[in-house]
This record gives structure tokens, C-alpha cells and sequence, in this order.
């Protein structure tokens, strides 16, 4: 797939799909759909300074596909991504409905399809972390927003028709440029930096879990960089269909996040821990680390940023001066 290829970007003004399209513009792509609700103001610093063919409101993509415009592979990353919204029918409609509108297109017009999973799908993660399409069933996400997503994976699977070629990627903790319209959503370490920047010092949850200690409970946390690499890769490399973690396969602790950030803005270490919410501490997750193997084992190569490194690239390239990818 060249720099010819006409691409469709769903969610493109939002924090991965806009990254995604300013990617693709860096390599020469410029034949690209953006497909998006574009009337959040907030969010139009994300794509104002992309190339691309044109903008379709996200509500008028099935006329668009009833064109049958020439597109050589769809990136589905447009999605309902919060994860407070318990009203499941929101995430029904913007995230299973809409994914099976983009699925049955791809297949019936045979277009490539990579779309955003989400490691919501694995709940508190008592069955691990492992891609293995034989554990879909039997996951319980603790969200609708997670049951929405693995609602949709496990449609996927059933389907006897499907694109050429689909990936269905389970995205762990990212980070990185373009999440400034986030608000509550956006990364700890987003709102880690703006916490030291005005207060020098960082407030981080107390453990309520005898294995691990204050600052101890631990994610998988995959800056943005390392996501658009690997959607770059599927798209060139084609391998074998199906779903795929996508963290970095190491979990870190919340202590090493926050001694990079301090570290990275030159801040003497500073943490103040709290208790954990009572609403939230029951289905708290201490730990989630991606099984990689499945990636790896396609042939993916390419070494994954450390949380140290990508918060250095982050604090350094963007979120000191505000900067955009």
C-alpha cells in the first residue's frame, strides 16, 4: 500500500485517529477520507493542519458508502471512548452498530480493515491478557463502553464473510499528543504533567490490595507513536486476520511514571498518596500487561517506546509548548 492509496480515517479528529492522519501525511499519504462529528471546537487543532481529501460528518457515512468510492483501506478508530457513560445504548449505537456498518462495506467491496479493540474488553483481568480469539466469550468488561467493544469482537468472529484482511486492535493505556480535548479521559500522564507543572508535586491513589504497595499497582502504558507504527505495519505487511493486544507487553507502576515525569521536568520528586475512591475501588485494576506474542509472532519487530522514553518524547515535543503531532 503506497502513498497512492486512497485511505478512510474514522475518528479523525480525535486523539489516535488525528495522530494517525498527520502520520500518514508525513509519509507522503494524502489521499485521505477524514470521517468525524467536526463541530467540536475543541478538537479541530487536532486535524486543522492535515492533508486530505475531504471531511464526511460521521452521519453521513452510510450515502457516502452508497457512492462506492474507491478506497484502498478503511482505519476504524472512531469510537465512543468514555468510559463514564453507563447509558450502554450510546455505545451500542456509535460503537457496535456503526462498526458493523464499516465491517459489512470493507467486506462487501473487499477494503482492508483496522479498527480500534479496546483492553476494556478485559475487565478486571482474572482470564489474563491473552488475544486468543477463543477467550472473547468469556470475557466481562466492567463498563459498557468494554462491553460494547467486545460485543463487536465477538460478532467479528462469527462472521463467515469478512474484508481481505482485518485487525481488530485491543489498544492498553495510550498517551501522547492530540488528547488535549480529552478532559477526565485523557491519560494520567497528561494530567500527571499539568498537576506537578502548577503544584510541584503529584497525588497518586494509595493501594487498598496487600500485594502491592502505594504507588506499586501497575499498566501497560503505549505512547501514541508506538500505536501509529503498528497500524503502518499492518497495513503494509498484511498479516494474518484477527485481533491483537496492543500495549508493550511490560507493565509499569504508577512510581515509575511519575519519577519520569519529575525526572523529565526536572522537578524534585514529589507524590502525595490518597485513597482510592470508594466507588471506584472495587473493580480497580492493580495490574494489566498485553501478551505480545501474537504481534510479535507476525513478524512485528520494531522495539516499543519505554515509559521513560515516551514520556520524555511527550513532555519535550508537545506538552511543553502545547505542541500537536
Amino acid at each position: 500500500m503506497d502513498s497512492n492509496s486512497t485511505i478512510l480515517i474514522t475518528g479523525a479528529s480525535g486523539f489516535i485517529a488525528s495522530c494517525m492522519t498527520s502520520f500518514l501525511n508525513k509519509l507522503g499519504y494524502e489521499k485521505i477520507y477524514l470521517v468525524d462529528d467536526f463541530t467540536i471546537e475543541k478538537k479541530q487543532a487536532n486535524y486543522i493542519n492535515c492533508k486530505f481529501i475531504d471531511k464526511i460528518d460521521r452521519n453521513a457515512i452510510e450515502a457516502f458508502f452508497i457512492q462506492k468510492p474507491t478506497i484502498d483501506c478503511i482505519i476504524h478508530f472512531g469510537a465512543r471512548t468514555d468510559t463514564t457513560e453507563m447509558d450502554y445504548s450510546i455505545h451500542e449505537k456509535l460503537n457496535l452498530n456503526y462498526s458493523k456498518l464499516i465491517w459489512t462495506f470493507c467486506t462487501q467491496q473487499s477494503i482492508p480493515l483496522i479498527y480500534a479493540s479496546s483492553a476494556a474488553t478485559y475487565g478486571n483481568g482474572e482470564l489474563g491478557y491473552n488475544d486468543d480469539h477463543s477467550m472473547v466469550d468469556q470475557l466481562h468488561p466492567l463498563n459498557p463502553y468494554g462491553v460494547s467493544k467486545n460485543e463487536f469482537d465477538k460478532w467479528v468472529l462469527k462472521q463467515d464473510s469478512t474484508p481481505p484482511n482485518w485487525y481488530g486492535l485491543k489498544f492498553f493505556n495510550v498517551y501522547g499528543p492530540n488528547e488535549y480535548h480529552k478532559g477526565r479521559m485523557a491519560s494520567v500522564i497528561f494530567h500527571a504533567y499539568h498537576q506537578i507543572k502548577s503544584s510541584n508535586e503529584l497525588k497518586l491513589f494509595k493501594s487498598h490490595h496487600p500485594d502491592y504497595i502505594d504507588g506499586g499497582q501497575m499498566r501497560d502504558f503505549i505512547y501514541v507513536k508506538d500505536i501509529l507504527n503498528v497500524t503502518y505495519w499492518l497495513m503494509q505487511h498484511l498479516p494474518i486476520n484477527g485481533l491483537y493486544n496492543l500495549g508493550t507487553g511490560k507493565a509499569e507502576t504508577f512510581n515509575s511514571l511519575a519519577e519520569a515525569i519529575f525526572n523529565t521536568m526536572h522537578i524534585e520528586k514529589s507524590i502525595h498518596y490518597i485513597d482510592t475512591p470508594i466507588d471506584i475501588r472495587d473493580k480497580y485494576q492493580y495490574y494489566t500487561e498485553a501478551n505480545m506474542n501474537k504481534l510479535i509472532t507476525a513478524g512485528y519487530t520494531r522495539p516499543f517506546y519505554s515509559i521513560a522514553e515516551g514520556i520524555k518524547d511527550y513532555i519535550e515535543q508537545y506538552l511543553n509548548s502545547s505542541s500537536y503531532y
